[in-house]
């Protein structure tokens, strides 16, 4: 095992074994032979000898075929660096290439283009957004996932794509402004069709938290404003 590589199996994580079987021709024969009835993407190799990466949808796990092992849970290097974060945030950039940005809020028109996954009641998405908007150099295009456990996220997501000025409405429910005034719940098909656009496209680029920033090729989660600036600043 590469010195300074230590595979952390995090709490509730699943660590599933079996008997080794004789090795097949390749890995990915090898994974399909001792666990048959898992559904994976693609496989690939990593720093760690004997360990493998396993892609399956947005999530990654890993396979040691010697021992007969598939391991859910996170590489952590011995600079602290998040292997498995790094990683996800790489696939993350390259389905952002073909994602169609024209069902997105768009807000403002400054030439660096900032894609930005939200949640209006999410307090570190609220922490963001004032940074951009005092900045005239982006144009945002802003997609919702109002997670669960903000009662009244999705509610505040359909007030700003039903307004006719959506810019105006996203300020009004990320300054706080709609917590303590009663709105108006849109009803219309047509947003909630949106809304689901949102969603399908936001699990589709495997996100699962807010908020979450692509700026020049840059994956930046949470409301990291060092990162973000850094990521402004190159070309």
């Amino acid at each position: 095992m590469k010195k300074g590589i230590v595979v952390y199996i995090l709490v509730g994580i699943f660590v599933f074994g079996l008997a080794v079987y004789g090795f097949a021709e390749t890995v990915e024969e090898a994974l399909k032979k001792t666990f048959p009835n898992f559904r994976f993407d693609s496989v690939n190799p990593t720093d760690i000898k004997g360990i493998y990466e396993v892609v399956l949808g947005t999530e990654i796990a890993y396979f040691a075929p010697e021992a007969g092992y598939l391991i859910f849970g996170e590489v952590i290097g011995k600079d602290g660096i998040n292997v498995t974060e790094n990683r996800k945030k790489g696939m993350v950039l390259t389905k952002a290439k073909s994602l169609s940005l024209e069902k997105a809020v768009k807000i403002g028109n400054g030439k660096t283009a900032v894609i930005e996954f939200t949640d209006p009641d999410c307090p570190y998405c609220r922490k963001a957004s004032p940074f951009f908007s005092q900045r005239n150099d982006v144009t945002r295009y802003v997609f919702f996932l109002p997670l669960p456990f903000h009662k009244d996220a999705e509610n505040k997501v359909k007030y700003i794509l039903c307004a006719q000025d959506r810019a105006k409405a996203y300020e009004e429910a990320m300054s706080g402004k709609l917590d303590n005034q009663k709105y108006e719940v849109c009803k219309r098909q047509d947003v909630d069709d949106l809304l689901k656009f949102h969603k399908e496209t936001v699990a589709r680029m495997g996100i699962n938290s807010t908020p979450f920033f692509i700026i020049n090729n840059k994956a930046i989660s949470g409301a990291d404003i060092l990162k973000i600036e850094e990521a402004l600043k190159e070309k």
